[in-house]
């Protein structure tokens, strides 16, 4: 069976930037505390916590003379006020294209508008990109939200690894739900390029295969949104976040594997999946 990747897979920049930000940070001053996961994956927290990178998800688990780092997925004006407030140095290493959804939220609301992010409520980035809009703003994936009595404008924003054709087919419907509500309608297209182009590149890729693994951690959106793209072209399509997970009985009858990553999926882990591939199929 041969075993093909896909052309864009893997680490994108900002998670790259986020890895070697710690790692050069662990390597100069020694131990530090990362408020959650530097990124989602698995793989990569526990490598970074075996160079000394403590992951702690209250500010009040920082021991004295500590860093404290925010993740990729960036963080609220909250949460650097009460790291500088108890004293201690911050290594930031939110994601630049992150940074930007969270300023362009900023100043939409001073602008005036009252901010709808598409997104998952619950995700790291996306309470974020909220916090910025000072209670102004609100995260959904159906466009049927309530806001504000009085709002006369709104805008539209995503988080950042959304499948771009998604928010943009979700801006069409917000902007049919609320036309004759206000007055006015904003779209600004925030997703992450990077994102995108895997969601492409998985989506050419399965034109060429037979089957097609997905590497990455579950807890990360952009490879579950990866997983999603792939198997909606009708290819079998499997999520794992190990070489470990895969099964002979996938590949009964196939010709060709293709194999994507997220863009929170170190290189090592990749490569393992092909090895393992390969190894089992003889080549």
């Amino acid at each position: 069976m041969k075993v093909i990747k896909a052309d864009v897979l893997g680490f994108c920049f900002g998670v790259r930037r986020a890895v070697a930000m710690i790692e050069t940070e662990l390597e100069k001053n020694g131990p530090l505390c990362t408020l959650g996961a530097i990124v989602h994956n698995t793989h990569v927290v526990e490598s970074l916590t075996e160079k000394g990178g403590r992951l702690i998800h209250d500010l009040n688990e920082v021991r004295p003379n500590e860093a404290v780092a925010i993740t990729a997925h960036g963080a609220g004006d909250e949460v650097y006020s009460a790291i500088r407030d108890r004293g201690l140095r911050i290594v930031d290493t939110t994601c630049p294209i992150v940074r930007r959804a969270q300023q362009t939220a900023e100043k939409l609301v001073k602008e005036g508008y009252f901010v709808i992010v598409y997104g998952e409520a619950e995700h790291p980035e996306v309470k974020g990109i909220l916090s910025w809009t000072a209670g102004k703003g609100v995260a959904t994936q159906t466009p049927e939200v309530e806001i504000p009595e009085g709002t006369t404008g709104i805008a539209v924003i995503a988080q950042t690894t959304k499948n771009p054709q998604q928010f943009a087919q979700f801006a069409e419907m917000a902007t049919r739900e609320f036309a004759g509500k206000v007055t006015e309608i904003r779209i600004v297209n925030t997703t992450c390029p990077e994102t995108g182009r895997r969601y492409q590149a998985g989506s050419e890729l399965a034109k060429r295969v037979d089957v097609i693994l997905v590497v990455g951690s579950r807890s990360s959106a952009n490879t579950r949104k990866l997983a999603e793209t792939c198997s909606a072209t009708g290819v079998p399509t499997y999520h794992i976040e190990s070489a470990s997970e895969i099964k002979e009985e996938w590949f009964d009858g196939c010709d060709v594997c293709g194999v994507t990553a997220g863009a929170s999926t170190p290189d090592e882990v990749i490569e393992n999946v092909v090895n393992r591939l390969n190894s089992e199929r003889g080549e």
